[in-house]
């Protein structure tokens, strides 16, 4: 079976979006570079530093499937029913859309974090799960599903917005050190979660 990896580009105190959802520079590096990457959309190419290139290339395609909230789901319109990594989609969420126009995309919506999970690894397989990060991750982290964390640091300071923990206060979780990866104008820092 593969990781659960909590994921997402974050700023350096820690938010994945401002206040008003924006992300303002946190994407930029998706599109700084001379080195093209796809991820499920093959008529959406990232323009990447070699670095980062080679440590998506090295991520991405063992990704099976993703959990997501219903806020970014409604943000992106679920990306036109095309997911952004991995084969399908999976959105935690009480309320699913209707009249959504990709009826047959691979998006299943489900009521809650832990069988939003257990639904994305069955899926997967033994390819991994990616948990965007947000309120999501931090409820991920309390119940003890994450394996891994991949924080995307970008040089920049928010000072308020969405955190990538979201609103978590579950205690102190210890991680091993970091797989570092320097790209342009971003850190791409890849962790384990301790175990016990």
């Amino acid at each position: 079976m593969g990781n659960v990896i909590a994921a997402a580009a974050v700023s350096l105190d820690g938010f994945v979006a401002d206040t008003g959802d924006a992300v303002g520079p946190l994407f930029d590096w998706y599109n700084n570079g001379p080195v093209e990457v796809y991820g499920t959309d093959q008529g959406r190419p990232f323009k990447v530093s070699r670095a980062s290139a080679d440590y998506m290339n090295a991520t991405w395609p063992k990704i099976g499937a993703c959990v997501i909230g219903r806020h970014l789901f409604d943000l992106t319109n679920g990306w036109h029913g095309v997911p952004a990594v991995g084969e399908h989609v999976f959105v935690v969420t009480h309320t699913p859309p209707t009249g959504w126009p990709f009826p047959d995309a691979p998006f299943t919506f489900v009521s809650g974090i832990e069988e939003a999970i257990t639904q994305a690894r069955a899926f997967a397989g033994d390819r991994d799960v990616s948990v965007t990060g947000g309120n999501l991750t931090g409820q991920a982290l309390t119940a003890g599903l994450v394996d891994e964390i991949a924080y995307n640091v970008v040089p920049v300071v928010f000072g308020t917005g969405v955190r990538f923990f979201g609103d978590y206060a579950g205690g102190q979780v210890l991680l091993d050190d970091p797989t570092v990866v320097q790209g342009d104008r971003v850190t791409h820092l890849h962790y384990r979660v301790k175990a016990g």
